[in-house]
């Protein structure tokens, strides 16, 4: 249901705004905003398919502001981040250590790649910028790595919404069985995390 009040508020957006408003949509779209590309991307191609937009054009504005979006991300935990995480950071079980492992992890070659695959999974998208941030990600390949992620992703989800469009409710329909059993899964994995971490600490304690 709510995913369906997107999709609508989305369409209506782009049948006023036009690009612009693909834009403003794909940039909500790669911060934490609940704004799904699979809720936007699909109609961008509608119109490519009924002649009313340039593909290239409404590539070029997607990906635009997927960049864009993935930017304030990045500052935001660039800039508020760490003071964030030392301030509250032992309520969510993290310590200046878990920072430490970020920064060094988001420097390394793993990093870039993870931002890069990170496009392509629901939920995380919307929250490794901000992660890349927080890591000191250096910002050019950061900036290169979201783009060609961003528009292979956007891509993909346009000629699906071309090739697709009288079946596109039965696509929607399988993409949210997926989208779903990814969020279980980092449900488990936030889970484990929380579990291992208030074991240790019992153990630091009895210690």
């Amino acid at each position: 249901m709510i995913t369906e009040l997107i999709s609508k508020i989305a369409v209506q957006i782009l049948e006023t705004t036009a690009y612009v408003g693909a834009f403003i949509l794909m940039a909500l779209e790669s911060m934490i905003a609940p704004v799904p590309s699979e809720a936007v991307m699909p109609f961008v191609g509608f119109l490519v398919t009924d002649g009313k937009w340039d593909l290239w054009l409404a590539l070029l504005a997607t990906s635009l502001g997927s960049l864009v979006g993935s930017l304030v991300s990045y500052w935001m935990g660039y800039y508020g981040g760490k003071p964030l995480v030392l301030k509250v950071g032992k309520y969510l079980l993290l310590n200046r250590h878990d920072l430490e492992l970020t920064e060094r992890y988001f420097n390394q070659r793993q990093g870039l790649l993870t931002v890069f695959l990170a496009r392509f999974i629901p939920v995380v998208r919307h929250f490794i910028s901000i992660a890349a941030g927080m890591g000191k990600m250096p910002l050019v390949p950061f900036m290169l790595v979201t783009v060609i992620g961003a528009t292979m992703w956007n891509g993909f989800l346009l000629y699906l919404g071309m090739r697709l469009r009288e079946h596109w409710t039965v696509v929607q329909k399988y993409s949210h069985q997926v989208d779903i059993v990814i969020i279980v899964v980092a449900v488990i994995g936030i889970g484990w995390f929380i579990r291992s971490r208030l074991a240790a600490r019992k153990r630091k304690l009895n210690n």
